[in-house]
């Protein structure tokens, strides 16, 4: 008699088994994935020139002097770790406080150096270096500020950019 084993029969079958349920559950998923990522619209794929773009309309926030039209930018519960301040801001009035104090300095911002990585279509990541205008309020002294910064955003359901992670640090000396 030419007879497997038994046990080598019960290896076979389940591994079967377990393939057959695999693909089972990968073509479920597959089935009920949203290629377009949230929301079920076909959107393409931001590009790194539309977020390099919303830096632009930040810095823009920040000449009109208004602290809230900034803070507009940030999600609800975003979390802001400014240039010149040591408090942690995690949330829109911490935030909306921040640019109070920081915008009477006028700053201007110019980016330096940048890298995007898109993780994926409602989340992105800009980070790199730029470098701060400021005149002071009190003696119209201008200075520059070199500093590092990561802006994390996430795409909201209306389509909206908001930045929910925003990181910026003097560059150290040396």
């Amino acid at each position: 008699m030419n007879r497997r084993p038994a046990r080598r029969r019960i290896a076979v079958a389940t591994a079967t088994a377990v393939l057959a349920a695999g693909t089972f559950a990968l073509g479920a998923g597959v089935a009920g994935a949203d290629p377009a990522g949230k929301g079920g619209q076909h959107a393409k794929a931001v590009t790194k020139t539309q977020v390099l773009g919303l830096f632009d309309q930040w810095n823009a926030a920040l000449q009109t002097g208004d602290p809230k039209k900034v803070a507009d930018l940030y999600a609800q519960d975003a979390v802001l770790l400014p240039t010149v301040s040591n408090q942690v801001r995690a949330d829109r009035a911490g935030i909306v406080d921040y640019f109070e104090h920081f915008l009477q300095n006028k700053p201007k911002g110019t980016k330096i150096e940048s890298v995007v990585n898109v993780l994926d279509r409602d989340t992105v990541i800009d980070t790199g270096v730029y470098e701060f205008e400021l005149t002071d309020h009190d003696t119209g002294a201008k200075s520059t500020v070199k500093a590092r910064y990561t802006y994390a955003y996430e795409k909201q359901p209306n389509g909206k950019w908001l930045i929910v992670n925003h990181h910026s640090s003097k560059m150290p000396q040396g």
